[in-house]
């Protein structure tokens, strides 16, 4: 598998994009690339082009959401990096949990049809989701607050802003 990637510039914080022949398979916080070069143990990696048109849409529509400009994504997903658990919660999410709306760790368990008590593990696979903003994970929250981010909750409370859940602060 060859992963192509680029560095999306945002005013949130720059995002990496990978795509592969089958589709947008990873999302980056980290704009360096660095995380997108990791991909080099599933198969090849390589700088896109922007011109690159599967790069290019991918890129485009990462950045309108990005800008308050688009509330849903239109491309094709490879779930080629998640398998098992991970990809049927992820799934779930990417399917049924829309722009404008959250979801607790546990209601997602359940939609997805884990046991019960298995909000913990959902928790887990929202920290290892290859596909972040597109697979919304920043929409899913604690039964008691917003839950953690991997990128860090502040960000994460930038994003829900964006998106109209919270309302923004005075500090911002």
């Amino acid at each position: 598998m060859e992963f192509a990637w680029l560095t999306v510039p945002t005013p949130l914080v720059p995002l990496t994009v990978a795509v592969t022949g089958d589709g947008l398979a990873c999302v980056s916080f980290d704009g360096s690339g660095a995380t997108a070069r990791s991909l080099a143990r599933h198969g090849g990696v390589r700088p896109a082009s922007p011109h690159d048109p599967f790069v290019a849409e991918a890129a485009l529509q990462i950045s309108e959401w990005a800008h308050g400009e688009r509330q849903s994504f239109d491309l094709t997903v490879d779930w080629s990096l998640t398998s098992g658990p991970q990809e049927r919660v992820l799934r779930t999410l990417y399917e049924t949990v829309p722009f404008g709306t959250t979801i607790t760790y546990g209601e997602l368990a359940d939609r997805s049809g884990l046991p019960d008590g298995s909000a913990r593990l959902v928790g887990q696979i929202m920290g290892s989701n290859p596909i972040p903003v597109v697979v919304p994970c920043h929409r899913v929250l604690a039964s008691d607050g917003l839950g953690g981010y991997g990128p860090g909750i502040e960000l994460k409370r930038r994003i829900l802003v964006l998106e109209g859940i919270l309302q923004p602060s005075l500090f911002d």
